[in-house]
């Protein structure tokens, strides 16, 4: 089973971030930057890891925390994650994912 991330890039060209969920963080920073890729993020290259969180194996967990990160509007909230990555534990309490009982 893969395990899911939340990621978190920057592109200093456009000083802006941006938030996403994968299984393969290395594999999406790659699809990013391409330069073919004609997509939001291909405005704002080059985009550089400014931070991944794992989330689990289950996918509907990464994009409720993706979700949630997103609808905040907050550059604050975002910049707080990248310099407290223990946060992203706190969050999907927030979002009030169900988690699997054993």
């Amino acid at each position: 089973m893969p395990t899911y991330s939340v990621y978190i890039l920057y592109s200093e060209k456009s000083d802006i971030y941006y938030v996403g969920q994968t299984a393969n963080v290395q594999r999406r920073l790659t699809e990013h930057n391409d330069p073919l890729n004609n997509s939001f993020t291909s405005k704002h290259q080059p985009w550089v890891l400014s931070a991944s969180f794992e989330t689990g194996t289950d996918r509907a967990v990464a994009i409720k925390i993706e979700r949630f990160i997103k609808k905040q509007k907050s550059r604050k909230f975002i910049e707080k994650l990248i310099e407290s990555p223990m946060d992203i534990r706190y969050i999907d309490q927030l979002v009030r994912v169900p988690r699997s009982r054993d």
